[in-house]
């Protein structure tokens, strides 16, 4: 079986959230590339297209291995790729993590709460999880305010990949 068909899409409101395809390479790649935009992701700091190439085939191997793993986050408008939210639990990982990510220009129109929700959604329904992390950078105010907004507590301080995460836990 194609991996790619075991891949759920949901729909919200203005958003479809979907498997990737080979042509949000480069879209998401120039997400990737911006500084700021990853200054709060894993160790901080751009990722060059072939890095961003490497991740997008992990998000697809989640899938494929965990059952679940992060979505394309597609505008249903228009189709344009505006960014990825979803889940990653790899071995070693501090607990089943809800994360999001989107383009700069994306910023500020409710697309990653909107995104998040819907996976909550899936998390709850679906997969049969009642309780996910998300690891926030202290310094990284918009998403914890997302946290926050989605009803989670912070729960803990930890070091990760070097630098410190706040661990926000959210129970449904």
């Amino acid at each position: 079986m194609n991996a790619l068909a075991s891949i759920p899409t949901l729909t919200t409101a203005r958003l479809r959230l979907r498997g990737w395809r080979a042509d949000d390479w480069t879209p998401y790649a120039a997400f990737c590339a911006d500084p700021e935009v990853m200054r709060h992701i894993g160790a901080g700091g751009a990722a060059t297209p072939e890095e961003t190439w490497r991740s997008m085939a992990v998000m697809l191997g989640h899938w494929a291995l965990r059952g679940h793993g992060m979505w394309a986050l597609e505008r249903k408008t228009d189709g344009v790729l505006i960014g990825r939210a979803g889940f990653i639990d790899p071995p070693g990982w501090p607990g089943f993590e809800l994360g999001w990510l989107l383009g700069r220009e994306h910023w500020g129109q409710g697309y990653a709460h909107e995104a998040a929700q819907a996976a909550l959604g899936y998390c709850t329904d679906v997969l049969g999880r009642r309780e996910v992390i998300s690891l926030i950078r202290p310094a990284n105010t918009r998403s914890i305010a997302l946290a926050l907004r989605l009803g989670a507590t912070l729960r803990e301080g930890i070091d990760f990949l070097g630098s410190e995460a706040l661990v926000y836990t959210t129970a449904r």
